[in-house]
């Protein structure tokens, strides 16, 4: 019988692209030991073909013609790393309905058009992977849907943004504001010169409505889900945090509870015993409760040229042991649900509230009267005199957020009040019990 051997088309050569392509070559060997077949990089669609890739390329084997991956017959998989909507769909879409399998390392486009992309996968009969979409090298969309296939998915919270996180660890170390520490993240590489997309949280929440999908069996899309960034997280509510035995970083937070699903990102006050306290730097953490098997952490670099390669390649050898085997569609959409996913509002939580206000009589005994009224219970009140001005940081008890928000609103209005300078949410984030 004659070695088989199956061929991939690459859609983009960035630095994922490059990564792939590296590894793809120099494994070459081991993966066809692992597989039982060689994996063969026939096409790579670039914009400029002439342009330094950095790496040794063999005559022939760039192209600025998208047709000569998608529509080519001599290809068995397309792997999509050009990132963003277009025309990373329109070629995604067409590869598939070619014959082809596809891999993605494409967030963007798998929570926008995930169920788009899945139905037609699903009419060609071809595999649709995605694993590098979250968190780079980090395993976890396989882990939730093959090998905790059979817990109820309880909760999924991540530290999923690199760049914020490292912001937040400088921030917490070196007593860094916002803007040093994301001048800082620029000048490494780690932050766009627009940062938008990481500080405010959209990053951070494509990553999370995929993983919520997954996690509980129903549609999440991106506009379900909650989000907040870090850019009013100051070195002060860091430093009280630490004080309160608490770290701060940015979460994605997904729960199923009787009320339905919550999926939400914005910066949180964590406990300082939380194995998610302990990730720190550009690195990433997703943190699983399920009834059969408990607590759950996977852990490592959650973005980068080689870890994030390692997931699409990993995923490119999957769809060819099912091209060896005749089968696909072995990791199908296991969005079979139609849960309600929770507003805002009716989430509960505990709330961190730093405040500047007058420094007089009374002023404390007001703010707490309206937060009464609204069934807001305070947990602890600490008062800094600040000038003309007291500080007063103010933790609760776990409260609904319309509750919280209407108190805020009415105590905005006290003339006593100069300024509400942070809220922040306070997760304990109890290991194993249910929400």
């Amino acid at each position: 019988m004659s070695e088989r051997t199956i061929s991939v088309g690459l859609l983009g050569m960035g630095t994922v692209g490059r990564g792939v392509y590296r590894i793809l070559k120099d494994n070459q060997a081991g993966i066809k030991q692992k597989i039982g077949a060689t994996l063969a990089v026939k096409k790579i669609l670039v914009r400029d073909i002439t342009k330094d890739r950095g790496v040794e390329l063999e005559e022939g084997l760039l192209t600025s013609d998208a047709g000569e991956v998608i529509d080519n017959p001599g290809i068995d998989i397309v792997v999509e790393v050009l990132g963003g909507i277009d025309p990373a769909l329109k070629y995604s879409l067409r590869a598939l309905e070619q014959g082809k399998s596809l891999v993605t390392a494409n967030k963007d486009m798998i929570a926008a058009h995930g169920k788009e992309l899945f139905a037609t996968a699903r009419i060609a009969n071809r595999d649709l992977l995605f694993e590098a979409s979250v968190a780079g090298g980090i395993p976890i969309i396989r882990p939730l849907k093959v090998c905790l296939a059979g817990n109820r998915i309880r909760q999924v919270v991540g530290i999923i943004n690199g760049t914020t996180n490292y912001m937040l660890t400088r921030m917490s170390k070196e007593g860094l504001d916002f803007q040093q520490a994301l001048s800082e993240a620029q000048s490494l590489g780690y932050a766009e010169a627009d940062p938008s997309a990481d500080v405010e949280g959209h990053d951070a929440a494509r990553k999370l409505a995929i993983l919520a999908s997954i996690a509980f069996n129903t549609r999440v899309s991106l506009d379900q889900v909650f989000v907040e960034g870090i850019t009013g997280v100051a070195a002060r509510d860091i430093a009280h945090a630490s004080n309160l035995n608490y770290i701060v970083k940015l979460l994605g937070i997904a729960r199923e509870g009787k009320e339905g699903v919550e999926a939400r990102v914005h910066p949180a006050l964590l406990p300082k015993n939380h194995p998610l306290t302990s990730v720190n730097d550009v690195y990433n953490a997703i943190f699983i409760s399920g009834d059969a098997v408990g607590d759950v952490m996977f852990y490592g670099r959650g973005a980068g040229e080689m870890p994030t390669a390692s997931a699409v390649v990993g995923d490119v050898m999957d769809a060819a042991r099912n091209i060896l085997n005749n089968v696909s569609g072995m990791i199908s959409c296991t969005c079979f649900e139609e849960k309600q996913v929770k507003p805002m509002g009716l989430t509960k939580t505990k709330y961190y509230i730093r405040l500047s206000v007058a420094d007089r009589p009374g002023v404390l005994a007001g703010i707490a009267f309206i937060f009464g009224n609204n069934d807001v219970s305070l947990a602890s009140v600490i008062q800094h005199t600040a000038g003309q001005f007291a500080e007063l940081v103010l933790v609760t008890h776990e409260v609904f957020e319309k509750n919280l928000q209407k108190a805020l609103q009415s105590i905005r209005e006290l003339s006593s009040v100069n300024e509400i300078c942070s809220v922040i949410r306070v997760e304990e984030l109890d290991e194993g019990a249910a929400p």
